[in-house]
């Protein structure tokens, strides 16, 4: 895939607008998700993937025990794909993968954690529309009829109610991802401008998916330059205080603005960029 690498605050509003402008609507949208993370030698693996390598079957007892000893939290009745959702946001290793539509708001997950201002952060950017040109026929349909690029929870449950049917409708045994869009139950997932991946092959990622590396490509936050991106994303209002509504996020954000970052990791104005 290709990498991207910025230099500065100006160059990464450069790269994230570049191509946006649709001439059949004459207004800028992008056909992108994204998806950040503080390590750029880190790649696309799920939670689960992270948590249960040595046996990924273990998926259906974590979500059978969920489902048991949750169920004074959760809906009645609650499909696998709420599961899935409710167990993401709270903790559980899960198949799926956390994206956004904001580029910003990714830059954000790429630069909020001050123990790796060390390491190059990572902007992942994924082509959804072109990704979903390698989808099984049964899906690509329902996309058309429905006029979007975007599954919605409810779509979800109607194409493939079980985990199992994911992995049934691949065509030739080619691993797919599906891009799909929760219901804003919380204010986390409104604020973030949230939505999720999901595979077929709960053993393939969506970087190692055989043609998925032509619709993927990265943005690299260089070291040196983490904490220019971090201030002036306060600036806007892309924060914990923002991503994470309520006292956890303001005690973040309190604690990292007043950390002694500066003098660490970053150049005055007007100083070479390399040490």
């Amino acid at each position: 895939m290709r990498d991207v690498v910025i230099r500065n605050w100006e160059e990464l509003q450069r790269t994230i607008f570049e191509g946006v402008w649709d001439d059949r609507v004459m207004r800028y949208r992008a056909n992108y998700v994204y998806r950040g993370m503080s390590r750029a030698d880190w790649g696309l693996t799920p939670s689960l993937n992270r948590a249960c390598a040595h046996d990924l079957t273990l998926e259906k007892q974590l979500l059978r025990s969920l489902r048991k000893y949750g169920c004074a939290d959760l809906p009645p009745d609650a499909t696998v794909w709420q599961l899935l959702v409710i167990g993401q946001q709270f903790g559980l290793p899960t198949r799926l993968l956390d994206w956004t539509y904001s580029p910003l708001v990714a830059a954000h997950f790429a630069t909020e954690d001050q123990t790796q201002y060390d390491r190059d952060g990572v902007i992942y950017c994924a082509n959804v529309e072109e990704m979903n040109r390698n989808l099984p026929p049964v899906f690509r349909e329902r996309l058309l009829r429905e006029k979007t690029n975007v599954f919605t929870m409810e779509m979800m449950e109607l194409a493939a109610s079980t985990l199992e049917n994911l992995k049934q409708q691949e065509v030739r045994g080619c691993p797919y991802v599906l891009f799909f869009e929760p219901a804003s139950v919380v204010d986390r997932i409104a604020n973030q401008y949230a939505l999720f991946s999901v595979c077929s092959d709960v053993e393939t990622g969506v970087d190692t998916v055989p043609w998925a590396e032509s619709c993927l490509r990265r943005i690299i936050i260089p070291a040196m330059v983490k904490l220019e991106i971090r201030d002036k994303l306060d600036y806007i209002n892309i924060s914990e205080r923002m991503i994470y509504p309520g006292l956890d996020g303001i005690c973040k954000w309190i604690t990292r603005r007043f950390a002694d970052l500066g003098p660490r990791y970053n150049v005055r104005p007007g100083e070479p960029e390399e040490r």
